[in-house]
């Protein structure tokens, strides 16, 4: 029998997300010295393509694959492996670093199979949300996870940009492996609530099978695919800004890691702004509305970052901030959509179908940033792509049912397809 939330797994819940938070701020200060690295080291805008184009692969590839295990596994387990083994890779990596062996490529293909175990633990990580948090209470929690994540994204890069003026990189690669072990301690200790006892025949089930039902739950409601292609686009759109700001921020404008870091920094701030009114606030209503606006102010503020005079990175950080505040607030209300309207035990293979879907074209951004911004130029190509972000919320919200989507669970459930969705998904299973 499933078991509720209780006052206790959210309380349980909450030490799973201090070591979790604790291990994603060492994976960001490992992550952003790489990219800078990378930067430096090669000069490169095609370079900064492939690396990005190198990291989504897996969450393309994996993500799928993990989301039907996530419902099927202990995902205790597999988030315990996942954690485990990007902490080896990462040892392995100062070894190399430590005997001078610093080779482009090896690090690359280090960082993607990094890559590859995050994806591969996601799934898990958001589907155990809703397992021991009480649903109304679910936006609340995503808006404190975005809180203590933007802390992590405004505090990890100064950290790094400080760290590399001081230190070797092979040195603070050791720093993941630290708060590697801060985030293993509560995992072991907690007990995470199983859905349901998995039979023989239950182990027998397709994975294609588990992937239909996934699919046709996210068919049934209404707008709900809408939404997600919208989230894809976006992911797509913004991919530009996101590869190519180091090379931005060092060759644009000749600013340093630390520059980078602080603008990073005051984005995360704006993030965290966001992340507190989410927290406070119990519930979001017209919550399509949120992310369709949010989602042009982003690349509102962004031109205005793009256009800033050299090295005025003031005018940038006052740019961004407004975006950044209400992102972390659209994409929390969103997860709390994903979260509320399919039952639990298919949350797992939903998340993962969205993450599959909503990033299915970003890999293609990320490769074509860098040959695009030596054919176009860098401040060019970043115009035209903000600008394109702008309109076409407007297009989605016209020409797409993402504006009937309905968030009220207890409405879906009065409403006639609700029941169609539950005979079907019975016949699949």
């Amino acid at each position: 029998m499933e078991q509720a939330p209780t006052k206790k797994t959210q309380r349980h819940y909450l030490y799973f997300l201090f070591g979790q938070q604790s291990s994603m701020l060492g994976s960001m200060i490992v992550g952003f010295v790489i990219t800078w690295w990378l930067t430096v080291e090669t000069g490169s805008v095609v370079i900064l393509s492939i690396s990005t184009f190198l990291m989504f692969i897996p969450q393309i590839v994996v993500t799928p694959l993990s989301g039907v295990l996530a419902d099927r596994w202990n995902r205790k387990t597999i988030i315990a492996i996942s954690d485990s083994l990007q902490a080896f890779v990462t040892f392995l990596l100062f070894a190399f670093f430590l005997i001078d062996i610093q080779n482009v490529w090896l690090v690359l293909g280090i960082n993607t199979f990094r890559a590859g175990l995050f994806a591969f633990q996601m799934p898990a990580v958001q589907s155990i949300i809703p397992t021991m948090i009480p649903k109304e209470r679910l936006s609340r929690i995503n808006g404190m996870n975005f809180l203590f994540s933007g802390l992590i994204f405004s505090i990890g890069p100064v950290i790094a940009a400080t760290l590399l003026s001081f230190f070797g990189v092979e040195l603070i690669l050791l720093l993941d492996i630290f708060t590697y072990l801060i985030a293993i301690v509560p995992l072991l200790l907690i007990k995470i609530p199983r859905i349901h006892q998995i039979t023989k025949e239950g182990r027998k089930k397709s994975f294609f099978k588990d992937f239909k039902t996934g699919f046709i739950v996210i068919k049934m409601v209404p707008g709900l695919l809408a939404m997600i292609i919208f989230a894809m686009i976006w992911n797509f759109i913004f991919r530009p800004w996101n590869v190519l700001l180091p090379y931005f921020i060092l060759n644009t404008h000749e600013g340093t890691a630390f520059n980078l870091a602080i603008l990073m920094t005051s984005f995360s701030i704006g993030s965290i702004i966001g992340s507190l009114i989410t927290s406070i606030k119990k519930d979001f209503k017209h919550k399509i509305k949120i992310n369709v606006i949010g989602a042009s102010l982003f690349f509102v503020g962004q031109i205005f970052a793009i256009l800033a005079p050299k090295g005025n990175f003031i005018i940038m950080i006052i740019s961004l901030i407004p975006g950044a505040v209400i992102f972390p607030i659209t994409v929390s209300t969103y997860l709390a959509i994903l979260q509320s309207a399919v039952p639990k035990d298919k949350v797992g293979r939903i998340m993962s179908l969205d993450h599959m879907i909503s990033m299915a074209i970003a890999p293609i951004g990320a490769l074509i940033s860098g040959p695009l911004a030596n054919l176009f130029g860098i401040v060019n190509l970043l115009l035209m792509f903000a600008f394109i972000g702008i309109l076409y919320p407007i297009f989605i919200w016209f020409f797409t049912k993402i504006r009937h989507l309905e968030y009220n669970k207890e409405k879906i459930e009065e409403d006639s397809e609700e029941k169609e969705l539950v005979e079907i998904v019975a016949i699949v299973e």
